[in-house]
């Protein structure tokens, strides 16, 4: 027996949104995040990105998009270690085609996020906040549709954590659609927009009225 973890959802993200996903733990907002991010596949349904449908394509063709369409950042980093921040972040530009240079633009990037004195220090040779900033500039640097944040100052202290939403809303204000999960009220009041998700149902989505600006240097509760 079959159990669906999302059910019947319907929803649009435009351009230069910035949503908020919450939800509590087994709400289905993980679930949600995988499907839009491509890395899993609906048992059922449609998704369509940029006007395709991707419920259709093979594994390959989903790997190529996501590769080009989709940035991610998770709580745990992800990144590589025994390997320098500029490598890190060229990895993704192994098979994309762009006019600069892999390490040109990683390099731009990583300056963007304000890592450009760390370039050749090592993962484990970085702060924890530091080590979002290149989990956000990897997820920039193949100039991607839509990144996606999950859960992305749950490993922070309230200093980089508000850092990290500083860098979000700039990327926003700048263009950039962006998918922040989150099970935190305070966290999700920096979007525009808040979808709550519980048991695998949207029960509520909203604009955000009165939104938190992380450069008023607030703290993260």
């Amino acid at each position: 027996m079959i159990t669906p973890v999302l059910n019947g959802l319907t929803f649009n993200i435009s351009q230069g949104d910035f949503i908020a996903i919450m939800g509590p733990s087994g709400s289905g907002k993980s679930t949600l995040m995988h499907i839009l991010g491509l890395l899993d596949r609906p048992t059922g349904g449609k998704y369509y990105l940029e006007g395709k449908d991707v419920t259709k394509l093979d594994d390959d063709e989903l790997a190529g998009l996501r590769n080009r369409k989709i940035g991610f950042v998770f709580q745990a980093f992800n990144l590589l270690p025994r390997t320098t921040v500029l490598e890190n972040v060229m990895l993704p530009l192994t098979y994309a085609k762009h006019k600069e240079s892999p390490e040109s633009r990683a390099k731009r990037i990583l300056e963007s996020v304000g890592l450009g004195h760390r370039l050749n220090y090592f993962t484990n040779q970085i702060s924890g906040g530091e080590k979002q900033r290149v989990a956000i500039a990897r997820a920039l640097v193949n100039d991607p549709a839509v990144i996606f944040a999950d859960e992305p100052t749950g490993n922070l202290d309230s200093k980089s954590g508000v850092q990290i939403m500083e860098i979000l809303q700039r990327l926003n204000d700048l263009g950039n659609t962006i998918v922040l999960v989150t099970h935190e009220t305070y966290t999700s009041e920096h979007a525009k927009r808040i979808i709550k998700v519980k048991d695998g149902l949207i029960v509520d989505d909203y604009e955000v009225t009165h939104r938190r600006m992380a450069k008023d240097g607030e703290v993260l509760k």
